[in-house]
């Protein structure tokens, strides 16, 4: 999909395509045994999360996130990208830069005896430090037999409260939501697609890792 993506294709000519290959690949769409209405998430600009394919046309400076999930043989993957089409304004670099090094140190932090909370406190320290926020109701995950397993809704900011420390064994989604100002996903009508409180810009990426008992094993490593 992301060796696609130019200006003027839609979003639902990028999900047919994923369709496809996931049929190719003898995988299902997650997202669609849930009941969404596409094979992937596809979200543009002020559509955060949960964006529905569509006839929308991508153009040059839009901020375009793909979020895939599939099941194969009974086990689940979930991986997702942010990129800008065409030139782009700076702060938005730096912030497709930070969300990605957010959700790389968490990865690289998820060795068995880790306490959730001190990956959160990370995540949340690499987007203050260059004046973002984290989306605070959007959550990282669990994933296995389940597309969200236990333990499930791992914040990505610090709780003291937070108890749960890595075990080996393990599979985490890592998927912080890493924002220009908001705090807050909002949807609208009970739709799908997610967006913020105040129009900020998002971005996210994410990976699932295996956690063992030495380096973390990334499952959803791209080419």
């Amino acid at each position: 999909m992301i060796n696609i993506i130019r200006p003027g294709i839609t979003t639902l000519r990028l999900d047919e395509v994923a369709g496809k290959y996931l049929k190719l690949m003898k995988a299902r769409s997650a997202p669609r045994l849930q009941g969404f209405p596409g094979n992937t998430c596809i979200s543009v600009n002020e559509i955060i999360a949960h964006g529905i394919p569509s006839k929308r046309i991508l153009r040059c400076g839009d901020r375009i996130n793909i979020d895939v999930s599939a099941e194969y043989n009974g086990y689940y993957g979930d991986v997702a990208y942010t990129l800008i089409i065409g030139d782009h304004h700076h702060e938005t670099n730096k912030l497709l830069d930070t969300a990605k090094n957010a959700t790389m140190a968490a990865v690289e932090m998820s060795e068995a005896g880790t306490p959730l909370n001190q990956i959160a406190e990370v995540i949340e320290k690499k987007a203050k430090s260059h004046g973002f926020t984290i989306i605070r109701n959007l959550c990282s995950h669990g994933v296995g037999k389940q597309l969200h397993a236990w333990p499930a809704n791992i914040l990505n900011y610090y709780d003291p409260a937070e108890t749960i420390v890595l075990e080996e064994g393990m599979v985490i989604a890592w998927e912080p939501h890493v924002s220009t100002g908001a705090v807050r996903a909002i949807s609208s009508n009970g739709e799908w697609n997610l967006t913020t409180h105040n129009a900020s810009d998002v971005a996210q990426f994410e990976h699932t890792v295996l956690i063992s008992g030495g380096k973390p094993e990334i499952l959803t490593t791209l080419d």
